[in-house]
């Protein structure tokens, strides 16, 4: 079985809070992370999509109460948004009688409604931590297991399939079902045929500025109701948008986010790309692996709310600036190709932030010095060293890394 790197923060989590909300798109695991959680401890999951799993919480503080010495998981919470009330007076009742920590573990998978609601209802008692798709630390250790990993997207069943065929059968699927199934659940009354449409043109579109009225007229919809799809889509954590960073340098700067689906397996399910040389030969690629990277990455930061691109009018521009708790800023572009150039973009947009520290990442596996301040460097690697920052340890006053020195 795959350890997931979440499970010690979770269990972190609940030593420090008494409720942690754990995000996350279906089927990327949420539900074995929990059960692996259960089993250090006693506890009762409820499965708020089964009927009679949502019948036990008729009288949910009655039920509940009778659990107070357990830790308590439900699954798909958002399917039942009154219960954060109760939630709270039990919580609050666990403090006055000292067991105050550790009482609810709760999983979703569409952000808005938990975010609001456990903000609302639980300010001050949950952390809110999301478990994205498997990544290059959990699973892919070797060059031909990246590319694989960049194939086939990080879902565990489609990971894990035993071809690749297997494997976009499982995407396929999943598309599907979230489009005919879990959608309507939720409550929009969108055709599946006009968002599975709407998906397949992001997936084209993939890491470019957000045109909200291109996409209406592809749709023949408003740019209103194309903004609502997107919404959709970013709320059940299918899709990203990446912020311009905003600072005053006296440039005109790109204001418009840009727009990723957050998995790279799902978009070559959506453009119906099978096996890599399919991925290779198709115009998609380099975006493809532009969100790859940036998806892993930004999973990897300390503090992800602090993820952008910067662009000017110019053409200066960087595929990813992560603004860190140390004060340090990562200046970031990426590339495809075995051989990475400073291009001109990337050393002009360096000349305005001046950032402490500046990659290349690129699909080969050495570390190599550019320029001056810019390395190569493997996506691997570059995971490796985010994962080895501790966020918890601010130190403003330390001299910034500005990298290796030029090559001679």
């Amino acid at each position: 079985m795959i350890q997931r790197r979440l499970l010690p923060e979770i269990l972190r989590g609940l030593d420090r809070q008494a409720a942690v909300v754990l995000l996350g798109p279906r089927q990327v695991g949420k539900t074995t992370l929990a059960l692996m959680v259960a089993e250090g401890r006693p506890s009762l999951y409820l499965d708020l999509e089964r009927v009679a799993d949502r019948a036990k919480l008729a009288d949910a503080e009655y039920f509940l109460g009778g659990h107070a010495d357990e830790l308590v998981i439900l699954d798909e919470v958002q399917r039942v948004p009154a219960l954060f009330e109760t939630l709270r007076g039990l919580i609050d009742q666990g403090r006055r009688t000292g067991r105050g920590r550790g009482r609810v573990l709760l999983l979703g998978s569409a952000s808005l409604e938990l975010l609001h609601q456990s903000s609302e209802s639980l300010a001050g008692r949950v952390t809110l931590l999301e478990l994205s798709p498997l990544d290059v630390l959990e699973t892919a250790e070797s060059h031909r297991d990246i590319r694989s990993l960049w194939l086939r997207g990080g879902f565990p069943e489609s990971t894990l399939a035993g071809d690749d065929r297997e494997s976009l059968n499982w995407r396929r699927d999943f598309v599907t079902t979230y489009l005919e199934r879990d959608i309507p659940q939720l409550g929009p009354r969108i055709p599946a045929e006009t968002l599975r449409r709407f998906w397949t043109m992001l997936a084209h579109s993939q890491g470019t500025v957000l045109n909200l009225s291109r996409l209406a007229s592809g749709l023949g919809v408003s740019g209103q109701t194309v903004g609502r799809y997107t919404d959709l889509l970013v709320d059940l954590l299918l899709v990203r948008r990446l912020q311009p960073l905003h600072r005053n340098l006296g440039k005109r700067l790109v204001k418009s986010p840009k727009v990723f689906v957050r998995d790279s397996g799902i978009v070559h399910a959506l453009l119906g790309l099978e096996g890599l040389d399919d991925l290779l030969g198709h115009p998609v690629v380099g975006p493809s692996w532009e969100g790859f990277v940036i998806e892993t990455l930004i999973g990897l930061a300390p503090d992800p709310t602090h993820a952008s691109f910067y662009r000017t009018a110019g053409g200066a521009e960087i595929d990813l600036v992560l603004e860190l708790p140390s004060q340090e800023t990562w200046a970031i572009e990426v590339k495809l190709g075995l051989s990475p150039k400073v291009s001109r973009g990337f050393h002009n947009a360096r000349a305005d932030l001046d950032p402490d520290r500046s990659f290349i990442v690129y699909g080969g596996a050495e570390r190599i010095p550019l320029t001056r301040g810019v390395e190569g460097i493997s996506l691997r690697e570059l995971a490796q060293e985010l994962r080895g920052l501790d966020p918890t340890a601010p130190n403003p006053g330390r001299e910034p890394h500005r990298g290796p020195p030029s090559p001679r």
